[in-house]
């Protein structure tokens, strides 16, 4: 029976990545732009299910939710070829069209005054599935509507539908450069109290790292948003591949979180992605040749990950899932497996087993690639760390002139005081000593015992 999961797409962000999502998920299931199944689409061995319904008229119909608070990217989806795609009562925009400007505490304050219509549309989709699995949440933390409506809609669904999975897809600001939205550490640190507190899986992606990417391995010069967004959708559609075409183990959400995620704090996962190609770059660096053991060498390398964190001596892994993909023999990924247990080429934590997880899954027969194999690796690592500590140091620095407060103050939820930003500082403080601990093999003694 296919566990059915349910897109929830906030803000210009997460509508635009979904947007690349949907296409891709089009491409390898046979599906046209209106929905309807292609005629060479018959070998019939995936699940579409798990991401599609088919209405009366035998259209297919993506389980998602497009929301924002402002008209210009949802529009601009109605109006592509892909427009006629999504269900129309499941697209919700906000009537004065003003958007949360780059706001937290806006957008979660709007959160409250149009959940309702949100909350009707989600009950709608859950009611219509026969197993609901769970949620994905496809949002940036940096600005108003995908960091404070996401935030509040995270708290949420975690409250009403206790039992399902909520996986987020957050893309992480670029820290490194200088931001056109001046209170994104505000924003940032709001949205992970809630990211600590209601997720049970993010999906860490950051802009810094995708757009190093970009231009390091397709070799593009000046990277827009569509080639970040198009890496971003291969990691979605990847992630999710073993769930739409099932193998006999990975194949559904629960079963690929829970031996990532053996403490359920620590649930921050990075991606990498290898061999990465482009549509839109045909300058991008050519693998000539790709085996399983290139592949899974290449994933633990730090130019392949699309996170930007800084490691230390005592950094390691937690665990890690490989995602292979095309035609693979299982004795290869044993031969692998033993080769990079030899060279010692992943450090893992001192309590526990040194496990790779590996998840081989076929390619669609409808989408054509130029490598024989292809790999998606999900880890939980230490080193994420550091990149809360980058937002830990990025606010302080505002908090400490009192930057910018009079925006955040004007909302209900800041009205008697900041208590909510030291609230949040604490939970991400302490986020960044529970991953710090993990380094350490005493993690799992009682604490008052010595060793």
């Amino acid at each position: 029976m296919p566990r059915e999961i349910i897109t929830i797409q906030a803000g210009q962000c997460g509508n635009q990545i979904g947007t690349e999502f949907w296409e891709r998920l089009c491409l390898e299931h046979g599906i046209s732009s209106d929905g309807i199944l292609e005629d060479f689409a018959t070998s019939g061995n995936d699940r579409k299910d798990v991401f599609f319904y088919q209405a009366d008229d035998d259209h297919y119909i993506p389980r998602s939710i497009l929301v924002d608070l402002e008209p210009r990217v949802i529009n601009s989806i109605i109006e592509s070829p892909y427009g006629n795609l999504h269900n129309p009562e499941n697209i919700y925009m906000s009537n004065d069209g003003s958007g949360a400007g780059n706001n937290w505490a806006s957008g979660y304050s709007q959160g409250e005054r149009v959940f309702e219509d949100i909350l009707e549309m989600l009950d709608r989709e859950a009611d219509n599935s026969d197993s609901l699995e769970g949620f994905n949440l496809l949002h940036s933390i940096a600005g108003g509507t995908g960091s404070g409506l996401g935030s509040f809609l995270l708290e949420r669904l975690s409250d009403r539908y206790p039992k399902k999975l909520l996986q987020t897809y957050s893309v992480f600001p670029n820290n490194e450069d200088s931001s056109d939205v001046v209170v994104q550490p505000y924003n940032s640190l709001l949205a992970l109290k809630r990211l600590t507190k209601n997720a049970d899986c993010v999906m860490v992606l950051d802009n810094a790292a995708l757009t190093r990417i970009v231009a390091d391995r397709l070799h593009i010069q000046n990277p827009n948003i569509s080639h970040t967004n198009q890496l971003v959708s291969t990691v979605l559609s990847a992630s999710t591949m073993t769930l739409r075409y099932p193998s006999y183990m990975n194949n559904d959400l629960a079963s690929m979180i829970a031996p990532l995620i053996p403490v359920p704090k620590c649930h921050f996962i990075t991606t990498a992605y290898t061999p990465f190609t482009s549509n839109n770059a045909e300058t991008a660096k050519v693998v000539r040749k790709t085996t399983v053991l290139d592949v899974m060498r290449r994933l633990l390398q730090t130019k392949n990950k699309m996170v930007s964190t800084t490691p230390t001596k005592s950094s390691c892994y937690i665990s890690i899932l490989n995602i292979i993909q095309g035609d693979v023999e299982p004795t290869e990924v044993h031969k692998s497996l033993l080769r990079i247990r030899e060279r010692r080429i992943a450090q893992f934590i001192p309590w526990g087993p040194a496990s790779i997880q590996v998840a081989l899954t076929k390619k669609s027969p409808y989408l054509k690639t130029q490598h024989r194999v292809s790999g998606l690796m999900l880890a939980n690592h230490t080193s994420i760390a550091s990149l809360f500590k980058r937002t830990l140091t990025q606010y302080d620095r505002l908090r400490k002139r009192n930057a910018f407060l009079d925006l955040y103050r004007r909302e209900p939820i800041f009205a008697d005081g900041l208590d909510e930003f030291d609230d949040s500082r604490d939970v991400v403080d302490d986020l960044i000593r529970e991953y710090n601990a993990c380094e350490s093999e005493s993690y799992l003694k009682p604490t008052g015992t010595s060793a």
